[in-house]
């Protein structure tokens, strides 16, 4: 067909002509077969792009959940550390007030433990407010949470020193309100601790299903570890116990 033809042919397409008869075909002229091919790359590519954001989304959520944890323990450990400044003013003021030479004496002996005690507390609170949780690390968390344990227990020994010594300091407004505080935290601590498992479980189990751990494998996303609590860290402690013993 010469180009006279094809120019007063109405039957017959240019551009159809000009692509060796494909362009009737639809998709690029690539036919049936290619619209199929462009439709599904094309909704790999959503579910591609659905499937990733969902994973970052996820994976924030846990960060996000994490840190909440990570707040309650430095709550914990300012408050702790208000309980030792707030006993080391109430003894100084209780050691001034002593009139008799062999009564004040004695009563500064037990003062002086109880201070160190406190003293001892107000370290060990200042030396983990400096330390860092790798929430991708079981061991990391496991170890931190241990040492956090470890000074909540230090910190009710030595309130026990100081009541011993200061017996008053329990109807003390400021150190009672110190306690209500400590216990309160101790309930969030709990409940921050809960909302990460769950959290963390829902991100594990959506990289782990099919076909959504191909892309997880694909783009890096790994399982995160649990929060797990030592026995009995579920438990606020009861704080009125500190001052029976």
């Amino acid at each position: 067909m010469d180009q006279n033809t094809t120019v007063n042919n109405p039957n017959v397409n240019p551009v159809n002509n000009a692509m060796g008869g494909n362009a009737a075909k639809g998709c690029f002229g690539l036919g049936k077969m290619g619209c199929i091919g462009i439709a599904v790359l094309a909704a790999l590519a959503m579910w591609v792009y659905s499937g990733y954001n969902d994973l970052v989304t996820k994976e924030e959520g846990v960060k996000t959940a994490w840190s909440q944890v990570e707040n309650q323990y430095q709550r914990r450990i300012d408050l702790i550390k208000n309980v030792a400044a707030s006993a080391k003013k109430y003894a100084k003021h209780e050691q001034g007030t002593f009139q008799g030479v062999t009564n004040a004496r004695a009563r500064t002996n037990v003062g002086e433990q109880a201070d160190q005690q406190m003293q001892a507390v107000a370290a060990t609170a200042d030396s983990l407010a400096n330390v860092k949780m790798d929430p991708n690390n079981a061991q990391s968390m496991q170890q931190y949470a241990a040492a956090q344990d470890k000074m909540l227990e230090q910190a009710r020994l030595a309130i026990n020193v100081v009541h011993e010594a200061y017996p008053e300091l329990k109807a003390d407004k400021l150190f009672e309100n110190l306690q209500v505080q400590l216990e309160g935290t101790e309930n969030r601590v709990a409940t921050e601790r809960k909302r990460f498992n769950e959290t963390a479980q829902d991100y594990n189990t959506n990289i782990r299903k099919f076909p959504r751990n191909i892309l997880a494998k694909v783009f890096g996303f790994n399982e995160r570890p649990y929060f797990a609590a030592q026995e009995g860290a579920d438990k606020a402690p009861d704080l009125d116990t500190m001052f029976d013993e």
